[in-house]
């Protein structure tokens, strides 16, 4: 009787788990992959022995994980069902967001990033100064907004000084485009405001056009500098924002309220 040999396994395919957080650890590696153009790069970056103490100390009671699966309520998220909240995407060092609010502390301020030093240097600061309305968040702010948010939450959005991604194949990247806009009105209120500013003038060309395009905004300086918005004072300057005009670069606030 002749033998044939058995037909090879078939590999049956693998289906990636998302990472579980280990207790205690406030960040994680990034939980959802999906098949799309991220508009950042994690940085994790080296941290001072301050900022990873202040994760280590203050996560828990402060830092939110951006994880896709869980909505949040902004309500119980700051302890104040009536607090209004602005959504910040990208604050850096958080030196700014720190300084606004503080200068008002009827705004709660959802800080979203990916730079863990900055999340370490937002926490420090929300702890010297006593501030009750920030909530850092640290993942991807499209997840965020996307899945984590209800509709018309927020009461303003706030992107300063994006990463502008200069090369002409590279503009897909960039953070404000339709898509993302029209997701993030969504979770926009009647009233809100959305407030952008770069120092690179194609940017702001871009962010213009797109910002205009919208029959759900309004521009608040439509008869101003082109359209642009004088920067308005509570604004304070950002560390990026002193590089660009010490390399001659013009800045441009964009000001628009959802209708």
């Amino acid at each position: 009787m002749t033998s044939h040999p058995a037909p090879p396994a078939v590999p049956q395919p693998v289906i990636p788990q998302p990472p579980v957080p280990q207790p205690g650890a406030p960040f994680s590696d990034e939980i959802r992959r999906e098949q799309r153009i991220r508009s950042f790069h994690p940085r994790k970056g080296r941290m001072s022995d301050a900022q990873r103490a202040a994760l280590a100390r203050l996560w828990q009671q402060y830092g939110t994980r951006v994880d896709g699966r869980s909505q949040l309520d902004l309500g119980e998220l700051f302890g104040d069902p009536d607090l209004p909240v602005v959504l910040e995407i990208g604050f850096g060092m958080g030196e700014t967001t720190a300084a606004m609010a503080a200068a008002d502390p009827s705004t709660g301020i959802l800080a979203v990033d990916v730079h863990t030093p900055g999340h370490g240097n937002l926490l420090r600061s929300i702890e010297s100064g006593g501030l009750k309305n920030i909530r850092p968040a640290e993942g991807d702010a499209f997840i965020l907004l996307r899945d984590q948010l209800r509709p018309d939450s927020l009461s303003g959005l706030r992107i300063f000084f994006p990463d502008p991604w200069p090369k002409a194949r590279h503009h897909k990247r960039r953070l404000l485009q339709p898509e993302f806009l029209e997701l993030a009105l969504s979770r926009l209120r009647p009233g809100a405001t959305v407030h952008c500013a770069t120092d690179w003038e194609p940017y702001a060309e871009q962010m213009l056009e797109v910002l205009s395009a919208s029959p759900e905004l309004e521009n608040l300086h439509p008869d101003g500098d082109g359209g642009y918005a004088p920067r308005p004072e509570w604004r304070p300057v950002t560390k990026f924002e002193r590089q660009g005009l010490e390399k001659g670069h013009v800045v441009h606030d964009l000001l628009f309220r959802r209708r």
